[in-house]
C-alpha cells in the first residue's frame, strides 16, 4: 500500500510538466507516481487534501552559513560593505563552539522548512574549535533535513593579506586531515542519501593558493564536489589582481576549479568572455538574491548565465546578511531581479522556480533525484500555503501566484517521506527548547549580557 497519498493538487512536477487538479503517491521514501483528476489513485495509508493548492518539489538551497543567525541584524554591521562587514564579525563568530553550531544549525534548518526548502547544504568554514561540522550533521539527523556540508576552510590571516583573525584561520595539514575525516563519517554517495560532504575553501582572498590546490585534488581522488565564493566584491578584484596580477575568474582558472564538479556562489562581476568560459568549463553558480541587495553589492545576472548554458541555483546566503532563511523569498526575489534586469516578459514564476529547484539540485550535483517529482525520485516536497486575503482573485495561474501574491509558506512540507511541516507549524516537540537556548547562546557571541 502507498504511504501517502496527496490529492486535489495543482502539481508542478518538473520543467514543462504540470497537472491541474492531480495526485501525488509517496511510497517510502520515493515519488511512486502520479495523476490527473481522469486517473484514479492507489489507495494510501494516509491521505492529505490539498484543497487546490500549489504542490512543487522541495526548494534546493544552494548557498547557506547556518551560524550567522546567532549574529542577526548586528546593529554595528548593518550598513558595512562586505569586506569590512566581515571584520566586523569575525570576532564574535571565534566564538562558536559545539552547542551554538548545534542549535544553530537546529533553528536554520527548521526556518528553511518553514520557507519550502527541503535539501540545505551549508558552508561552515569558521572551525574555532574542532568538530563543528559534525553537530551540524548530527541537527540534520535529528531533524531530518537532507543536508549537504561544505567543510570551508580559511588558512589566510589579516597578518598575511587575508581577513579573518589569526585565531580563524587553520594550517593545511589540519585542513586537509579533517576533510578526510568528514568525509568518511558522513560522506554517503549513495542513491537517496540524507548527508553529503563537499570541500570548500571560503575564497580566494582567505585560502591560500596550496589548499585550493589540494582540495581539488583530494576532490578527484575522492569524487567529491568543489565549493567557493567567486566575484562577490568589487574589492576581490583588487585583492587579485595586487596579489596574483588576474582578476578573481583568471586566477580560478588557473588553479584548476573551472570543472564540472564545481559550483560557486555570487558570481556577481565577470566579465562576459568569462562567463562564456565558465560555460564551457560546466561550472554552476548561485544567485544569492536578498542577500546581495542587503549588503549593497549587486547580483549576479542570473538569466543571462543561463541563456549561455550555466545552470544557476538559489541561496539564502548567510543570515547575517539577508536575516532570514526563507527560499520563497529567494525565489521571489530572483524573479523580481530578472525583470528589473531584462524587462517583465524576460522572466516569470516559473523560470525562478527552476532557479529554486532543478538549478539548486544541479549546483549539487544531485538533479537525477531532488529538485524535481518525477517518479522515483526521492520525495521531498511543499504543499503551499498563503492567506486567503493575499490570494483573493488569483484564480488563473497558481504557479504566478505563488510568487506574486503571498508571502507563501510551507504548509505541508515533506523530506524523505516524513512529514516536518504540518498546517504551517514544525513537527519537532523540541523547538521551543531550541529557542530559549538559541537565544542564550547568541547573547552570549554577541556579548550581551
Amino acid at each position: 500500500m502507498i504511504d501517502i497519498l496527496i490529492c486535489d493538487a495543482h502539481l508542478y512536477l518538473d520543467q514543462d510538466w504540470e497537472i491541474p487538479g492531480g495526485w501525488i503517491a509517496i511510497e517510502k521514501n520515493r515519488i511512486h507516481s502520479v495523476g490527473g483528476p481522469q486517473q484514479s489513485p492507489p489507495q494510501a495509508g494516509r491521505v492529505i487534501n490539498a484543497g487546490g493548492r500549489l504542490v512543487t518539489p522541495g526548494l534546493v538551497n544552494a548557498h547557506h552559513h547556518m551560524y550567522q543567525n546567532l549574529t542577526r541584524s548586528y546593529a554595528p554591521a548593518t550598513r558595512l560593505r562586505l569586506f569590512a562587514w566581515l571584520q566586523a564579525l569575525y570576532p564574535l563568530w571565534a566564538g562558536l563552539d559545539a552547542d551554538s553550531v548545534y542549535v544553530s544549525t537546529y533553528i536554520a534548518m527548521i526556518e528553511l522548512l518553514l520557507g519550502g526548502c527541503t535539501t540545505s547544504m551549508d558552508h561552515m568554514y569558521i572551525h574555532p574549535r574542532p568538530r563543528l561540522i559534525d553537530e551540524q550533521f548530527r541537527a540534520a539527523r535529528d531533524i531530518g533535513m537532507r543536508f549537504y556540508a561544505t567543510r570551508g576552510s580559511m588558512t589566510r590571516a589579516q597578518a598575511d593579506g587575508g581577513l579573518p583573525p589569526s585565531d580563524l584561520v587553520q594550517d593545511e595539514d589540519t585542513i586537509l586531515s579533517d576533510c578526510e575525516r568528514l568525509v568518511s563519517a558522513f560522506h554517503d554517495p549513495a542513491p537517496g542519501a540524507m548527508g553529503r560532504v563537499a570541500l570548500g575553501p571560503v575564497s580566494m582572498f582567505s585560502a591560500s593558493e596550496r589548499i585550493m590546490r589540494e582540495s581539488l585534488t583530494m576532490a578527484e581522488r575522492l569524487d567529491l564536489r568543489l565549493h567557493t565564493h567567486l566575484g562577490e566584491d568589487m574589492e576581490e578584484d583588487d585583492f587579485c589582481l595586487s596579489m596574483y596580477n588576474c582578476t578573481p575568474t583568471e586566477q580560478f582558472e588557473r588553479m584548476g576549479w573551472a570543472s564540472p564538479r564545481t559550483w560557486v556562489a555570487h558570481y556577481i562581476y565577470p566579465s562576459p568572455s568569462e562567463v562564456t568560459r565558465m560555460a564551457k568549463a560546466g561550472i554552476s553558480v548561485v544567485q544569492c538574491p536578498s542577500s546581495n541587495m542587503m549588503i549593497g553589492g549587486g547580483s549576479a545576472d542570473a538569466l543571462d548565465m543561463r541563456e549561455r548554458g550555466i545552470k544557476v541555483g538559489l541561496g539564502c546566503n548567510g543570515s547575517a546578511t539577508t536575516d532570514h532563511a526563507s527560499m520563497w523569498m529567494e525565489t521571489r526575489n530572483a524573479m523580481l531581479l530578472g525583470r528589473v534586469s531584462h524587462g517583465p516578459a524576460a522572466m516569470g514564476a516559473r523560470e525562478a522556480l527552476d532557479m529554486a529547484t532543478r538549478g539548486g539540485a544541479a549546483c549539487l550535483g544531485w538533479d537525477d533525484e531532488i529538485g524535481h517529482l518525477r517518479p522515483g525520485a526521492c520525495a521531498d516536497l511543499v504543499i503551499w500555503h498563503a492567506n486567503e486575503v493575499a490570494l483573493a482573485g488569483a484564480i488563473t495561474d497558481p504557479v504566478e501566484a505563488w510568487l506574486r501574491c503571498g508571502p507563501a509558506v510551507a504548509g505541508t512540507s515533506i523530506v524523505n517521506g516524513r512529514v516536518l511541516v504540518e498546517n504551517c507549524q514544525p513537527t519537532m516537540t523540541a523547538l521551543k527548547d531550541m529557542l530559549r537556548e538559541h537565544a542564550q547562546q547568541a547573547r552570549r557571541i554577541q556579548k550581551i549580557a
